[in-house]
This record gives structure tokens, sequence and C-alpha cells, in this order.
């Protein structure tokens, strides 16, 4: 097969979209192709020291005429250097605004000599246009001007026609997100794992509660210590949460207002935390509004049933009664009340863990969805 030559940009930070990209990235490096990532910083992900993988730091001027630095601006900039000097023929971009806009304004500087454009939405492109309805027509042009355009389930692909006003004929792939199989697999319950300071005064096994994410109100971060209160007054139980962002704050003052900070850890952001989803019992994600949900798909691969809200696209990937259980978004009780279920219940608690684990093998392996993107690579390029 041809080596491809392929510019990813995204953004480094904690989040799904990093990840993914990451990945993606790592995944074509392995196949033979020569990635180069383009962003801000280096993505939290990437093996810096593997084979074929590059990496181009965006340069953002502060000049005194600015408010802010342009990071767009200098992103179309080192977009427009990068494919030049490496000859790109792919350019992948994770969001619409700003990173598909930059990838347009560089493809009319490079002309007959600009890669294809491929634009994977992640859903704080429609998050964005919601909040402040200006950014619709930009969104939207960065949309339709992309080569091919990819979301990673069938809600965003819904959510892009429908609150975006992108026309139901402009093709849209859907490729759902992946997770490694092999690094995010169960674990021996009853070993010693010493992978999260909660376990270390342990007299006895107690369920563990967890929860990864970048602290955001969209995560509903309340919820969480709002259902680890009611399961913690009826079984004595543990909740770790992993991440940070803009609401940690807050969840640390509700945890001490509930007296509960002898029973809830936070761990901060990790690089790799696959040890401590494993050994959990129930991994929480109450979130409003999820695209995908890349962190509940990594739960499910560590074979941990996952109660959740049943929004965006998390019921594509957790099936209500099999690997977990969905609820209405704020429904707190019966988020508790399923949590219960899955702590008193140890035979329904193996039924899901396997279910989690064979739907996340059989339908989220990393190395069937990175070939996806593989091809439609090649499809873009004729």
């Amino acid at each position: 097969m041809t080596q491809l030559r392929i510019g990813i940009v995204c953004y480094p930070t904690y989040g799904g979209s990093g990840v993914i990209a990451s990945e993606i990235g790592m995944g074509m490096a392995k196949r033979g192709h020569r990635v180069h990532f383009i962003a801000a910083g280096m993505p939290r992900r990437v093996d810096r020291y593997m084979s074929n993988i590059f990496f181009h730091e965006v340069e953002m001027r502060d000049y005194p005429v600015f408010v802010s630095p342009p990071y767009a601006i200098g992103l179309a900039s080192k977009i427009v250097e990068v494919a030049t000097y490496e000859k790109l023929n792919i350019l992948h971009v994770h969001y619409a605004v700003p990173h598909a806009t930059s990838a347009y304004l560089a493809k009319q500087v490079l002309g007959e000599a600009s890669p294809k454009i491929i634009t994977t939405l992640h859903g704080t492109d429609i998050t964005l246009v919601g909040n402040d309805r200006s950014y619709l027509p930009i969104t939207r042009f960065s949309i339709v001007q992309s080569d091919r355009v990819t979301t990673p389930s069938m809600y965003l692909k819904s959510a892009t026609y429908d609150k975006l006003n992108v026309s139901s004929e402009f093709p849209i792939d859907v490729i759902p997100n992946f997770v490694d199989t092999e690094a995010y697999k169960p674990m021996d319950r009853n070993a010693e794992t010493g992978a999260c300071p909660c376990f270390r005064d342990m007299k006895e096994k107690e369920p563990v509660l967890t929860h990864v994410s970048n602290f955001r109100e969209v995560k509903r971060i309340p919820d969480i210590i709002e259902v680890f209160a009611k399961v913690n007054a009826e079984v004595p139980s543990r909740l770790i949460f992993i991440g940070d962002g803009p609401e940690r704050s807050k969840a640390e003052h509700l945890v001490y207002d509930k007296k509960l900070t002898d029973r809830v850890c936070f761990l901060g952001k990790l690089e790799t935390f696959a040890d401590i989803i494993a050994t959990s019992t129930v991994f929480l994600l109450p979130s409003e509004s999820e695209s995908f949900g890349l962190a509940a798909l990594e739960a499910l691969s560590c074979g941990v049933p996952v109660v959740a809200s049943n929004a965006g696209g998390i019921p594509e990937v957790v099936i209500h009664g099999e690997s977990g259980f969905l609820s209405d978004i704020g429904d707190v009780d019966d988020m508790a009340k399923n949590t219960l279920r899955i702590i008193r219940e140890p035979e329904l608690a193996q039924k899901m863990r396997q279910s989690a684990r064979n739907r996340a093998v059989t339908l989220f392996a990393n190395e069937r969805l990175i070939e996806e993107y593989e091809k439609l690579y090649l499809q873009a390029l004729g």
C-alpha cells in the first residue's frame, strides 16, 4: 500500500477528542504511514518516540495589537508550512471551529497542492453553536468545505444536520470512537491493587465507583456526588475522580459539606488509569450530553458496568440492562438504585461485566476502526 503523509490537528488537552486523534495517528504510524501532529502542544497520548511520528508546534505571536494570541491564524500558517515541506496528502482535523476553519484558509493558500481535508466532529461544535448562534455560519461553512466529514455516533450525525442546518444530502460518515482492548482489559478483582490511595486504608473490600472527565459543567459532577452519597449510606463504598477542570473546586466543596472526604479521592490528571477503572465496581457518567462517551467505552472494555444518563450518543455505547443502566438526565435516585443493584446482585454484575467486555471487543476494538479511517483517507484521495 502507498505510504500516506498525514497531518493531524487536535487539541493537546485532557479529553476524548485528543485521545482519539492521538490513537488514530499512532495507529497510522504502525501501518507505515508518516504522521505529523500539528498542535499547540504534544497530545497527551502520543508516543513521541514511535517510528513515523513527527510533531510541529503551533506558534502564536503575542503582538501588542492583538487582544489575544491569534491561534487560528497561527494554525493555518503552520498547516501551510508543514503541508509544503512534508507534502501532506491528508489533513485530519478534529473540530470544525477553529481547526477546519484554519484548514480551509490553508487550503486557499496551497491551491492544488493542498491535502484532502478530513474533519471529525466531536460534539463541542454543536455546543458552541447552541451557546452562541453567531458561530453557525462559520461552523457550517467549515464543515461543508471539508472533503470528508465523520462523527463518532449517529446521534452527532443527526445533530449536525438538524442543529447546524447542514443539508441532509451532504455525506457524513459515522466511525465510532474506539479503545485499545489490550490496554483496557479486566483485572483480577480479588487481587490487591494499590492503584489508588483510596484503597490503602480498606480493612476489607468495598465497592468502588469511578468517574473520568475534564470536569466541565456538562458532566454534571454534583450528580455523581449525590449518587455516591445515596449508595454509601446503604453500602460503605469509595468514589474515585480522575481528571481536572473548572468544576473540580465545587465538587471538592460539596464532598466536604457532605462529610465524605474520607470516602472520595480526587486523583487529578493521570497519563494512565486503566488499572484503576479495571478494579472498579461501577463507572458513573451522568452527563447532560455526550457525543459518544469514550470514558464509558474504556470502562466497558475493562469489564466494568456503566451507570449513565440516557443522553446523546451514550445509548449507542451502553446497552441498558446488558452492559449497564441508563437513567433520565438528573435522576440521581434512579442512578443510585441501579448502582446498588449492581453492587448487591453478584450474578447480574457478572453478566454485565461479560457483556461490557464482549461489546467493547466486538464493536469498538481499535485496529478495526483505525482501518476504517485508513479506508476513508484512501477514498478521499480517489
